[in-house]
């Protein structure tokens, strides 16, 4: 959200330079991005802007697309300036800028200097060019009840910092100008103005009728008539705000809406009272079959679960999140519904997610807008369209719901102490929370009020209220530690464990979200209403997001990459999902990278791991089964070389940890290594020959490594050779020669008659 400091002062006063402020609301409020300068250079620089009254005009003598004139700046004799605009004469009220001025963006110094062969001094201004608005086909005029020499920033923010905020999710009362003024105001301890908004004279009393069939959904809705509306431009202070705060100004009706939900926070709409069919509105939930144009162009199939606003006739609006063409505010609008209401929250979400759609409106709406801004909001808009569009206030309907009533807390100052590790007096909580807007009663029973009730519902909510204004005074070390207690459970010294191998390993670990895009698994569960198409489903697997983190380090220019993750899957049916602890780990290389991998980890847990082939998933070429789990290697994709994966489920991988590790005594007689290759048919794993060899060979086989698996001349077709080392070795003596030759004969005779396995000379 884009906060004009100008504006913010409106609401509260402060001296503090607007870094200061901004630091300050970082640590106690909001995240602070950046400030952005707006406009003109401040500081003395503005005294150069000031209001002029054009005296003459007339065509430049040496220029038929130029004028010179005449304009009285309040210093005595009139400045003669050269301008290429012709939308105003003698008589208009301009903004000028004098020899000596900066410029907007502070390149351009203005000058007196001639044009054409004539003395301008200074320059008359446009919009655009104070960055007031886009408008560069004619320079702006001035209310003529201004007098010549006024200071232009006493009329309009001439030059304005602007704070960049980012509003997090549970605080929607800082989607506003005025919610931000609150913080300030309860931050500097200074006074709050209060909220803006006079009712104007109502001038009829026509019935608007209004009918609401979901008071749940919509527990409020103010509809007010205004009669003889003038369409045209918002005054050049209002257009310069909305600017500023990053909407672009359209017309005096739609901007006053906008306007008021920047400054209050609720959203507001604003429908042609001439096209609503039977002039009444119906809010209720859409009807099988029905469509609506939105204001952005698109035809959308409602669906029964949306609530929408509707005439006699059709819908004319989904509810919280954008109006319908069809009665769409236009030039030869004369007379204007004005929507003022509150939304349900999740209505709101689910209907913008479904039509795929984001307004401003309707990210507020989700969020949770004030239920009793309504009024409030009504108010401020009608006054402006008084103000500035020469409406007559006419006729208002209003229907009310039960709305729901803020928490009750029961507080105790002490649990603030205890929780923040910090003293905090009673008195500064009670003043704190009061300036927040809470209700302190004398047993400190605390009533939230209403703009917070959706995140201060638990007395550890206030602590937080009350301890996010001390933050800078917690110390920069830690408390010292009074008592311990606890320890880690078998599993978690086992994850522990496998994490350290694997950093260890050279990996490194990453932190993937648990929901997805897409999953392997069909069934994966999908989330009814997510939050985005990125975030859809939740996963089966942890490969999905390790392969987007291992392409997102790519991008970067990052080389070798080896990332693992120890995370909860979420396996099917649902809709209660299977949580499962699961090791996932992707690396940039073979299959043997990733399979020596997972050895070293079963190595570490004392777990003796076997091999079998499998194709494991689609997406894979070479694969491997163990017990708990799988390696593979990726088949063509985006990321350029060759990429491996692996993922083993730890709960089953545990059951196979040894409750103790047994002492095995160092063997001090030297063993005997020797390397044996069979030719064997293709499609017998080189695992099941190692185990085989083991089995035949007994205690006194200590090793046995893979060497290869070759195929090709003078290996017959459909064969291949499997190599392995050995060594034998007795814990009682030297083996002889004569001890070599029984064992290998042993496995040899093993191999041959379980396999039909031959062994190379």
């Amino acid at each position: 959200m884009k906060v004009p400091v100008g504006w913010l002062r409106e609401y509260v006063d402060f001296d503090l330079p607007v870094e200061e402020l901004a630091r300050q609301l970082v640590f106690t409020s909001c995240e602070v991005d950046r400030i952005v300068r707006q406009g003109a250079p401040g500081g003395a620089n503005l005294q150069h802007f000031v209001v002029g009254k054009v005296l003459e005009a007339d065509k430049h003598p040496n220029a038929d697309k130029l004028q010179l004139t005449k304009v009285d700046v309040g210093s005595g004799e009139p400045r003669s300036i050269v301008c290429g605009a012709w939308n105003f004469g003698a008589g208009a009220t301009v903004a000028v800028v004098l020899p000596g001025g900066v410029m907007p963006g502070g390149e351009l110094t203005i000058e007196k200097r001639k044009l054409r062969g004539e003395v301008s001094e200074g320059m008359i201004l446009s919009e655009r060019e104070l960055e007031l608005g886009q408008d560069h086909a004619g320079i702006m005029v001035l209310s003529d009840d201004l007098e010549p020499g006024t200071p232009l920033s006493d009329v309009l923010p001439v030059g304005d910092d602007i704070l960049e905020i980012e509003t997090l999710y549970n605080r929607p009362d800082l989607t506003s100008i005025y919610g931000i003024a609150r913080e300030v105001a309860a931050l500097l301890r200074t006074e709050l103005r209060p909220m803006p908004g006079v009712e104007p004279r109502r001038d009829g009393d026509e019935r608007v009728e209004i009918a609401v069939e979901d008071l749940e959904r919509c527990p409020r809705y103010v509809g007010r008539l205004f009669r003889d509306v003038q369409l045209g431009e918002s005054p050049a202070w209002m257009k310069a705000r909305l600017a500023g705060a990053g909407r672009r100004p359209i017309s005096n009706v739609v901007d006053v809406t906008n306007y008021v939900m920047l400054a209050l926070g609720s959203p507001l709409h604003a429908f042609d009272y001439d096209r609503l069919a039977g002039g009444r509105i119906v809010v209720r939930r859409a009807r099988p079959g029905e469509q609506l144009e939105t204001l952005d162009g698109t035809m959308r199939r409602l669906d029964p679960d949306d609530l929408v606003i509707a005439d006699a006739e059709k819908p004319t609006a989904i509810g919280g999140v954008m109006g319908g063409g069809n009665t769409e505010v236009s030039d030869a609008t004369a007379n204007v519904l004005l929507e003022a209401a509150s939304f349900e929250p999740l209505t709101v979400l689910r209907s913008g997610e479904r039509h795929r759609m984001r307004t401003e409106s309707q990210t507020r709406w989700e969020k949770g807008v004030d239920p009793e801004l309504a009024g409030p909001a009504a108010r401020y808009a009608s006054q402006l369209l008084v103000e500035h569009a020469g409406a007559r206030w006419a006729g208002e309907g209003e229907v009310r719901g039960e709305l729901p009533a803020p928490p009750v807390i029961a507080y105790r100052p002490a649990y603030a102490d205890a929780a923040l590790g910090l003293e905090v007096p009673e008195d500064e909580q009670r003043e704190r929370l009061g300036r927040l807007g809470f209700d302190v009663a004398d047993d400190w029973t605390v009533r939230t009020p209403t703009w917070r009730a959706r995140d201060v519902r638990r007395d550890i909510d206030v602590v937080e209220e009350v301890g996010r204004f001390r933050l800078e005074h917690v110390p920069a070390t830690l408390p010292v530690r009074q008592e311990m207690f606890g320890r880690l459970k078998h599993e978690q010294r086992l994850r522990r464990q496998i994490e350290d191998v694997l950093v260890g390993a050279g990996l490194y670990e990453a932190y993937t979200y648990s929901l997805q895009a897409t999953d392997p698994d069909p069934d994966a569960i999908e989330l009814p209403v997510p939050l985005s198409s990125q975030q859809r489903v939740l996963r089966t697997t942890l490969t999905v997001g390790l392969l987007d983190a291992a392409k997102h380090n790519v991008d970067m220019g990052n080389g070798d990459v080896g990332l693992f993750e120890v995370a909860h899957v979420y396996l099917p049916p649902g809709p209660v999902p299977e949580e499962r602890w699961r090791l996932g780990g992707i690396v940039e290389g073979d299959f043997f990278r990733a399979k020596g991998i997972v050895e070293a980890v079963c190595e570490a847990l004392q777990v003796e791991p076997t091999f079998q082939r499998d194709r494991v998933r689609d997406d894979f070429v070479v694969g491997a089964r163990t017990q708990s789990g799988w390696v593979a290697t990726y088949g063509p994709m985006e990321l350029d070389g060759t990429w491996s994966a692996f993922e083993l489920d730890l709960a089953d991988l545990f059951t196979a940890v040894p409750e103790r590790i047994l002492y095995r005594d160092v063997i001090t007689f030297p063993p005997l290594r020797l390397d044996f290759a069979f030719v064997v048919d293709e499609g017998v794993p080189a695992g099941d020959l190692l185990a085989a060899a083991r089995a035949a060979a007994g205690d006194e086989l200590r090793e046995v490594g893979f060497l290869s698996d070759y195929r090709g001349d003078p290996i017959p077709a459909g064969r291949k050779s499997v190599a392995f080392a050995v060594a034998f070795q007795s814990a009682e003596r030297t083996l002889t020669d004569e001890d070599a030759a029984r064992l290998r004969t042993a496995i040899v005779g093993a191999l041959g008659d379980r396999y039909a396995a031959e062994l190379r000379s």
